[in-house]
Parts: C-alpha cells; sequence; structure tokens
C-alpha cells in the first residue's frame, strides 16, 4: 500500500498560528464594528482551512498576495501631499504608547504581509487541504 495515501494530513503549525491570529483580529473588529464584512468573510475562510477545503487554500493565498500588494503601495499612498499629516505617528498597544517613525511600521507590515503568503504558499500548507476541487468552502 502506498504510504502517501495511508499516512493522515497534520493541520502544519504556522497555519494554526496564521488562524489564530486571522480569528482574533476579526474578533476585534467585530467587536469594534470596524470592517464587519471583511471580518465575517475572514472568520468563514478560517473555517474553510479548517475543513480543509481547498477554495479556502485560494482564499488564503488571495488574502495574502492583496495584503502585501495593498501594504506595498501603502507609503506611496500615505505620502500623498494632500493627505500628509505632519509629526510622528504614536502607536497605542494598550499598556504601552510608542512614537515610531512611519518607515519602521510600513516595514513591519510588509514583513507580516510577506510571512503570510510564505505560510499560504507552504509546501506543508498545501498538503493540509484535500486534493478535489470544490469551491464550497462551507461544505
Amino acid at each position: 500500500m502506498n504510504q502517501s495515501a495511508t499516512e493522515k494530513a497534520v493541520f502544519p503549525k504556522r497555519l494554526i498560528a496564521l488562524m489564530a491570529v486571522y480569528v482574533m483580529t476579526s474578533v476585534s473588529g467585530l467587536m469594534a464594528q470596524q470592517g464587519v464584512l471583511l471580518c465575517v468573510l475572514t472568520l468563514l475562510m478560517v473555517l474553510g482551512v479548517a475543513g480543509r477545503q481547498k477554495a479556502a487554500l485560494y482564499m488564503l493565498r488571495a488574502y495574502g498576495i492583496l495584503q502585501l500588494a495593498l501594504y506595498s503601495v501603502l507609503p506611496i499612498i500615505m505620502y500623498d501631499p494632500d493627505n500628509l499629516v505632519a509629526g510622528p505617528t504614536t502607536v497605542d498597544f494598550g499598556f504601552m504608547q510608542m512614537v515610531l517613525p512611519d518607515w519602521i511600521i510600513f516595514s513591519v507590515l510588509i514583513l507580516l504581509a510577506i510571512l503570510q503568503v510564505w505560510i499560504s504558499f507552504n509546501k506543508a500548507v498545501f498538503k493540509w487541504f484535500k486534493p478535489r476541487m470544490n469551491f464550497n468552502i462551507i461544505s
């Protein structure tokens, strides 16, 4: 018997961590009533990933690529002379408040987006999903 056919798919730890981040950000967005539709769609994507649906893999990849594209053009959008806000950027983490240069914030966002794309295109993550083609993320 073929060994690859008998071994069970293991939920990759890096995918578990990414899904936990998506759940936390979506729940906080729902509680703050910010981007409710995007938060609900992200939670549905997490359910699809947990259900090993191939459509959820494509959604995960598209989500990461779109975030990377948005974060990459964010410095250009933010430094539009008509939208320019003078002064330092204050970051508030609830228990601590810091003043950070914009290049650090943009760098962290771009690195996080690259990490998401890397996780979504990883071979171990691809193996997690069922091989059949199905675009129904709830079934």
